[in-house]
């Protein structure tokens, strides 16, 4: 689902190749433990490194270096049949906890995996933008909703530092093993915080970096301490919970006050 962010990988196992990998257990901090008191942001912004995991670009943010990104080709492992069953997708739906009439943004949706099963739980009156920065995502998109009669998704084509949402509008904003590829960071976070709603949530689901059990490359990966470090740069956003029901992943919410 690494959609939104900034290249687009020539081939299929490249991409595939970028998340899975020998783990180092040294890798691996308990960057948990440490404390999410208020920063502010790095001078630069952005530190470019010659030195860097090949699998990330060599771009760091709050020291965390940036991921490459999943392009296209990889749209069929998104599909996989036994995804459900092996991250339990269904009690991350269940865990958002969506109602009737909200409106919600898949940013990163991909091949739209999650935008019809969101789109079931908001009902007609709700709406899902399934936001990605890839045309070539969007397409598939287009297709799977029309395959399934699907009509309250629309899909969205973003920017790297812009997902190109009405302002003051989203309720839920869901980023599924995304926000570590983002180019722009900062910025695109930003402008998702001025698209939603006052009470609304943003929610992070990431692998957890803190386990070395979980066989993903470490840039694929993020901390629940790194996630609310970035987080506390913008005002208004407050850390509500993480849960820990799936297997693999956090998920981290945040809520606009």
């Amino acid at each position: 689902m690494q959609s939104v962010g900034m290249r687009t990988h020539a081939f299929l196992g490249a991409s595939l190749a970028l998340l899975f990998g020998s783990l180092h257990a040294g890798d691996v901090k308990s960057e948990s433990a440490r404390a999410s008191a208020p920063v502010v942001l790095p001078d630069p912004l952005y530190e470019q490194r010659a030195e860097h995991d090949p699998n990330g670009i060599g771009v760091f943010y709050f020291g965390r270096e940036i991921a490459h990104v999943m392009g296209h080709q990889a749209a069929g492992w998104l599909e996989r049949p036994d995804r459900e069953q092996e991250e339990r997708t269904d009690l991350l739906v269940e865990a958002l906890g969506l109602k009737e009439g909200e409106h919600v943004a898949d940013i990163g949706a991909g091949s739209g995996y999650f935008c019809w099963r969101m789109a079931g739980r908001v009902g007609g009156s709700g709406r899902v933008y399934g936001v990605d920065i890839q045309p070539e995502m969007l397409d598939i998109l287009t297709r799977n909703m029309a395959k399934r009669g699907v009509a309250n998704v629309e899909a969205v084509l973003g920017l790297e530092a812009d997902p190109k949402l009405p302002e003051g509008k989203v309720d839920t904003m869901l980023m599924v093993d995304v926000y570590h590829e983002f180019g722009k960071p900062y910025e695109m976070m930003a402008k998702m915080v001025a698209a939603l709603k006052k009470g609304g949530r943003i929610v992070f689901v990431e692998y957890r970096a803190e386990d070395a059990k979980v066989p993903i490359k470490r840039v694929h990966k993020m901390s629940e301490a790194q996630v609310r470090k970035e987080m506390s740069v913008f005002p208004g956003m407050r850390w509500e919970k993480t849960e820990t029901v799936l297997p693999q992943q956090h998920i981290i919410i945040f809520r606009k006050d």
